[in-house]
């Protein structure tokens, strides 16, 4: 079990990583960095890092509309190539960028416009965890960090990258800063949506727009170092000056984003909730302890049970998909293996169907929505969560885990 005091400065290493700029040109596009930790000195307010010039680098790509499932339903997609670093200094050149908020997305997002060398800002609560984290990424008070109230009076892009339930709270406190003119950014489709429980009304005189990187800000900023960028949803909730969407795509590059494709407001929260309970978090922790636990009671050992549920999948399969996809992860697998995954995969499909159907009208009728902001209005949601979390680290399987990642040749057993 992971301590809570380890966990806590895992996660000031992180954020100490993630804020360090590396000084040295990064591989192209496509490249894989062996670490995100490479280090050098952050890049002065206005000044363009080697991350950034990386990652607007001339590419031969540019806006596309691609039939994706050849039914007919045309997409269109815009990539980073139309909108090179100075092209988005232009646009951008004069607003300023006020992040509300600095979790996760607020770190990642908020480094990258830095890195861009964009006028960008944060705003959160003085004195506070999330304060003191900004400090510690080389934000400067007077300088670049202010109070939320003072940074979105500054702002003329508020970008509301607070948690769901923090922009709830919040939001009534803000909105008198929502003047003509300005830009209403969101990163998460949840606020505006479920307005009926989160209380927040689009601003009558704001552009209301959303990028939605498909991954955690961590991942937004390990992206935009390695040069390569996520990708990410682009949407329009209220377009007032006629250049909401254009704004949105410019954001979307200016944060890190490698290409964007169009969804509604709707369709990005429905899918992102669904998708986070599903195959991405909940039903992968699910499956994978539920496989784990029937080997263990069938007598195979701990660091078996693991590595034919975990390991394999992470370490050797699951990056051949990523890489190839589906089919070509079963092609490289033996006869016996591709049979027997062939076989599988339709019932596993029917056992889950209903539950995934369940699921997405749970998303789409806000009941999941109404668990999020009961449970995160607690005081000490946080403190609920880590004991949830650590739950998770406790069990065996993940104990094991701990071990046999120890065990990979480029760890050389550190962690045993």
């Amino acid at each position: 079990m992971i301590a809570p005091a380890a966990r806590n400065l895992a996660r000031a290493a992180v954020r100490r990583a993630g804020a360090t700029a590396s000084a040295q040109q990064l591989p192209a596009a496509g490249a894989r960095s062996l670490s995100i930790f490479a280090g050098a000195a952050r890049p002065s307010t206005g000044s363009i890092s080697a991350q950034a010039q990386a990652f607007s680098a001339p590419q031969a790509r540019g806006i596309k509309h691609i039939d994706f499932a050849g039914d007919g339903q045309v997409e269109t997609v815009y990539e980073r190539a139309d909108w090179p670093i100075e092209k988005l200094h232009d646009y951008f050149k004069n607003d300023t960028l006020a992040l509300l908020g600095y979790g996760s997305q607020g770190h990642g997002q908020g480094l990258n416009l830095r890195d861009q060398g964009l006028n960008v800002i944060v705003g959160v609560r003085k004195g506070g965890a999330s304060w003191k984290e900004a400090q510690e990424d080389g934000w400067v008070e007077g300088k670049n960090l202010f109070d939320i109230d003072e940074a979105a009076q500054k702002g003329t892009y508020l970008m509301m990258l607070m948690s769901d339930a923090g922009a709830s709270d919040a939001y009534p406190k803000l909105v008198k800063y929502m003047t003509k003119g300005k830009t209403v950014y969101w990163s998460h489709g949840f606020s505006p949506v479920f307005k009926d429980q989160t209380g927040i009304e689009a601003p009558k005189e704001c552009d209301v727009i959303l990028c939605a990187p498909k991954g955690s800000g961590r991942t937004v900023r390990t992206l935009f170092k390695e040069g390569r960028g996520i990708n990410s949803s682009v949407a329009v909730y209220q377009d007032i000056t006629g250049k909401a969407l254009e704004k949105a795509v410019a954001m979307s590059v200016a944060v890190g984003s490698g290409y964007t494709y169009e969804t509604t407001f709707e369709k990005e929260v429905y899918s992102d909730l669904y998708g986070e309970r599903g195959c991405l978090m909940g039903g992968i922790q699910g499956m994978f302890k539920a496989q784990y636990d029937v080997l263990r009671a069938n007598g195979h050992s701990p660091s078996e049970a693991f590595n034919e549920t975990c390991e394999e999948a992470l370490m050797s399969l699951y990056p051949l998909v990523g890489e190839h996809g589906m089919d070509y992860m079963y092609k490289a697998c033996s006869t016996t293996a591709r049979r027997g995954a062939l076989d599988l995969a339709p019932v596993f499909e029917k056992a889950l169907k209903p539950v995934f159907e369940d699921l997405y009208a749970r998303v789409k009728d806000g009941s999941e929505t109404r668990r999020t902001i009961s449970f995160a209005s607690q005081k000490n949601y946080r403190e609920l969560f880590d004991k949830e979390t650590d739950a998770i680290a406790a069990q065996e399987m993940w104990r094991v885990g701990h071990k046999v990642r120890a065990l990979r040749p480029d760890r050389a057993g550190k962690d045993l």
